[in-house]
């Protein structure tokens, strides 16, 4: 795609942006091994680099993984660096090839028609209540939109943009990173945080304005195998042990209180995630979540005892359970330096939004940034719905996202170095995933 030249992208504003980006196919891809794991996502890091580049950042570069780095020098003397990141790829389960956005201007409350069919409403999207009168982008229902999170890659490119614009806005460096594979959870694998320089950042990846989010599950991921033993059907009795039916059993064990259709807010759940297999084995991939670490630890023993209830019940039975991954709650590690959060809640009021303080519940590359050294809250970019043919987004929350952008590196150039840390070695989480 063509890279707009310095003065188009100076005064083109988020939105142009944003309808530039959500038409180029950018999708993670689970099952690869590659990183990015896609072909596709080279093309807007590789976009998104010329076009910092023809804004005079001269340290913009896109990395062997394709994770996409640059520099606003500061104009405040001695102030901390602070980062601004989102990510490009988009979810991969939906669609997101030949995006037709559309602009469904002043909202008047009434049911928005796509021309696949499919509908927005204030019954099935609660948040278009507080957008009357607002302009609402969305795609024509036969893709997703990628405001999941080409919205924040938007909003941090006209961030740095209206700092460049007026000179007069005092500011420290300001350090920007893109990087793919968020939605599989590798988002930040090869991301250098040493190198990256940062004393704080925030990711642009949240919802509906106002979001200001430091906490985020505790998360294991697991593989649980049950191993039984077949039989002729005919002469099973005392000899076959379906692996089937026990897996069944675990299932059923779950309380239904505890599963994820059932718990919100600061509720944790164990959720069956995929089963395969047949009457001598199944495998069994599970999600288990909490807010605290003692409740992730009284997620993980529960499920124990259920597996060794299995084994002890039905002579044959065998079952091993796999640590295949996780992440932590990054709070821990946020709150380790007051400013990090105080400033961001103070930039959303300065843009006369009331800031909205919510657990993410699932996970987030701040975590694992946070657990690397950069505290790394999550800030909201206006989309919603995301990974969702039906995904939108407001164009005025959009254009509050880079105010708030603007006011927090603003604030944090009245801060002193002297008082920053450096990054800190990694205590032990586990690579991120998003579920």
């Amino acid at each position: 795609m063509h890279v707009p030249d310095h003065d188009t992208l100076l005064t083109e504003g988020v939105i142009a942006k944003f309808l530039r980006y959500v038409q180029i196919d950018s999708p993670s891809d689970e099952d690869s091994t590659q990183a990015p794991s896609t072909t596709e996502q080279w093309e807007i890091a590789r976009l998104l680099e010329g076009e910092l580049l023809a804004l005079g950042l001269r340290d913009a570069r896109v990395d062997a993984h394709a994770i996409v780095t640059a520099t606003l020098p500061g104009n405040v003397p001695d102030a901390p660096t602070v980062g601004l990141l989102a990510h490009f790829d988009t979810f991969p389960g939906t669609p997101g090839r030949w995006v037709k956005p559309l602009i469904h201007q002043g909202y008047s409350g009434d049911t928005i028609a796509l021309p696949s069919g499919a509908t927005l409403s204030t019954v099935s999207h609660p948040e278009l209540v507080h957008c009357l009168g607002h302009d609402i982008l969305t795609s024509d229902g036969t893709t997703l939109l990628g405001a999941d999170d080409k919205a924040g890659v938007a909003e941090i490119m006209e961030t740095l943009c209206r700092l460049l614009r007026d000179p007069g806005l005092k500011h420290g460096p300001v350090r920007v990173a893109f990087t793919p594979d968020e939605e599989i959870g590798k988002g930040v694998d090869h991301f250098d945080v040493p190198t990256f320089g940062a004393v704080a950042a925030y990711t642009f990846d949240g919802g509906a304005q106002g979001e200001v989010e430091a906490e985020n599950f505790n998360a294991t991921n697991l593989r649980v195998t049950l191993t039984g033993r077949s039989a002729h059907t005919g002469y099973a009795k005392g000899a076959m042990v379906n692996a089937l039916h026990l897996a069944g059993e675990l299932m059923s064990a779950i309380p239904s209180t505890m599963r994820p259709e059932t718990t919100q807010d600061f509720e944790g759940f164990l959720h069956v995630d995929e089963i395969a297999g047949n009457v001598e084995s199944v495998t069994l991939k599970m999600l288990l979540r909490d807010f605290t670490e003692a409740g992730l630890a009284h997620k993980r023993a529960m499920l124990e005892g259920i597996l060794t209830g299995l084994q002890q019940r039905h002579p044959g039975c065998q079952a091993k359970l796999e640590v295949t991954g996780g992440y932590r709650n990054m709070k821990v590690e946020v709150d380790r330096d007051p400013r990090v959060m105080g400033l961001a809640l103070k930039a959303v009021r300065d843009a006369g939004v009331a800031p909205v303080q919510r657990p993410i519940r699932g996970g987030t590359d701040g975590a694992r940034l946070s657990f690397l050294g950069l505290p790394t809250p999550n800030l909201f970019t206006g989309g919603v719905n995301h990974h969702s043919r039906t995904e939108w987004a407001s164009v005025q929350w959009m254009e509050k996202a880079v105010e708030v952008g603007v006011r927090l590196v603003q604030l944090w150039a009245g801060e002193r170095l002297a008082t920053t840390t450096g990054p800190r070695k990694d205590t032990g989480s586990f690579p991120i995933a998003s579920a």
